[in-house]
């Protein structure tokens, strides 16, 4: 497979023609800040650049030096995937395994009302109940990540990674910092920065990867 198909997914020939031109105009604006990145970690920043337009992502991602390794070996097990909301789970493709959400979930409706917690932390916890075990990927909500750090610190949740990268000036730098900060092989982007397209492109370039 070749690396701009895993950049971009192409699959026909104006498909990488595209992405082929795309992925020289990422590499132009962002080469000599991820030099010092695997070659696979530096898909996965190429990838969050050209689904955001955004180059500065080159400069707040960081990644654990475990996070690659830990998560295609989730995926080449084919261990369930978990998303902090709908949107997330809606943009993630070519996975053969089971991609959950259960923010919707009546279970987690009513947790939240009883506990006054968010729905989607709720949504975690009932997760972790039910036996989660594989990857977390939280594109949009602070309170998620910190429950599932929690979990997997305390009532030790089962994750072979986090893909931690919710956007938003309240609780989502503090929440990446604490998952940077803990032993949970992780990626997250520092600041207010991130966002559902970083999530998914995070995801999909590692379920690429490990087709490989």
């Amino acid at each position: 497979m070749s690396q701009d198909n895993i950049f971009m997914g192409a699959s026909t020939k104006q498909g990488y023609d595209i992405a082929s031109k795309s992925r020289k105009i990422v590499r132009s604006l962002i080469s000599d800040k991820i030099n010092d990145l695997s070659p696979e970690e530096q898909l996965i920043v190429e990838r969050i650049v050209h689904s955001t337009a955004d180059p500065e992502y080159a400069e707040i991602t960081r990644i654990s030096p475990d996070f690659v390794l830990e998560s295609l070996k989730a995926l080449k097990s084919q261990k369930d995937i978990l998303t902090d909301i709908t949107m997330v789970r809606a943009g993630i493709t070519n996975y053969e395994g089971k991609i959950e959400c259960y923010i919707n979930h009546k279970e987690a409706i009513k947790l939240a009302k009883e506990e006054q917690i968010t729905r989607a932390a709720a949504a975690i916890r009932i997760a972790h109940n039910k036996g989660f075990d594989g990857i977390i990927v939280v594109g949009n909500a602070p309170t998620a990540l910190f429950e599932a750090i929690n979990l997997v610190e305390n009532e030790k949740m089962k994750v072979n990674s986090i893909i931690g990268v919710p956007v938003g000036f309240v609780g989502a730098a503090e929440s990446k910092n604490a998952l940077k900060n803990s032993g949970i092989p992780n990626i997250v982007t520092i600041g207010p920065k991130g966002g559902t397209p970083v999530a998914v492109a995070i995801i999909n370039s590692l379920i690429m990867l490990n087709k490989d």
